[in-house]
C-alpha cells in the first residue's frame, strides 16, 4: 500500500538538515529516470537503476562539495527504493508532498488560487494581504485558471477552501432555493389534511 505522507516523511526525517539540497537533487534525478522510455519496477531495475545514476551523477557531484555528493547518494537510494518497491509512478506525488513539507517546516504556506484570469498584480495582492494576516514567513501561490468559475476566486490552503466565485454563489443560491422550495412543499402537504 503506498501513502505519499509515510513516503515524503521518511525522506524528511533521514534527510535532516540537508532535506532541501536532496530534494532538489532526487528532483533532478527523477526528471530524466520518469521521462525515459525504459519502465523501471521492481528490484532487478531497481539494482541497474542505481548502477546508471551513480555513473552519471555521483561522479559529478564528487567535484563539488561533500554535502551535494551526501544528497546525490541519498537521492539514488530513495529513488531506487521506490522503483524496487515498484512506487515509481507515484514520484510526482511524492515530490508535491516533499516540497509541501519542507515548505510548512519554513514556515511558508502553500496555496492554490483558481480564478477564471491570470492577474499577477492581484495575484501579489492577495499573496501580500494572506501572508500578513496568517503571519507565514512566505507564501507559495499556484494559480489555476478556470473561466468556468465565471468571476471571482476559489482559494485553497491545505483542507480548507474558500470560495467566493460567482459560479459558487450561483450553485449556493440553487440550493438554498431548493431546499425553500422543498420546505414550503412540505408544508403544503402537512397543512392540507387538516381542517382548522
Amino acid at each position: 500500500m503506498f501513502i505519499v505522507n509515510r513516503w515524503a516523511a521518511l525522506f524528511l526525517s533521514v534527510t535532516g538538515d540537508n532535506a532541501e539540497a536532496s530534494f532538489s537533487c532526487l528532483k533532478n534525478i527523477a526528471a530524466p529516470v520518469k521521462s525515459s522510455f525504459i519502465v523501471f519496477s521492481g528490484y532487478t531495475d531497481s539494482i541497474r537503476l542505481e548502477k546508471i545514476l551513480r555513473d552519471s551523477f555521483v561522479t559529478a557531484s564528487k567535484a563539488n562539495s561533500t554535502a551535494e555528493a551526501e544528497a546525490a547518494e541519498f537521492a539514488i537510494r530513495y529513488l531506487c527504493l521506490l522503483v524496487k518497491r515498484k512506487f515509481l509512478k507515484k514520484i510526482d506525488l511524492v515530490l508535491e508532498r516533499i516540497e509541501q513539507m519542507i515548505n510548512e517546516q519554513k514556515g511558508i504556506l502553500n496555496i492554490t488560487l483558481e480564478t477564471t484570469v491570470k492577474d499577477n498584480a492581484y495575484e501579489k495582492e492577495l499573496s501580500e494581504m494572506i501572508r500578513k494576516k496568517t503571519g507565514a514567513a512566505g507564501i507559495n501561490m499556484k494559480t489555476i485558471t478556470r473561466p468556468e468559475l465565471l468571476g471571482g476566486y476559489i482559494l485553497r490552503m491545505g483542507s480548507s477552501y474558500i470560495d467566493v466565485s460567482l459560479k459558487g454563489q450561483i450553485e449556493k443560491m440553487k440550493s438554498e432555493l431548493e431546499i425553500i422550495a422543498l420546505a414550503s412543499s412540505d408544508k403544503a402537504v402537512f397543512s392540507g389534511g387538516i381542517n382548522v
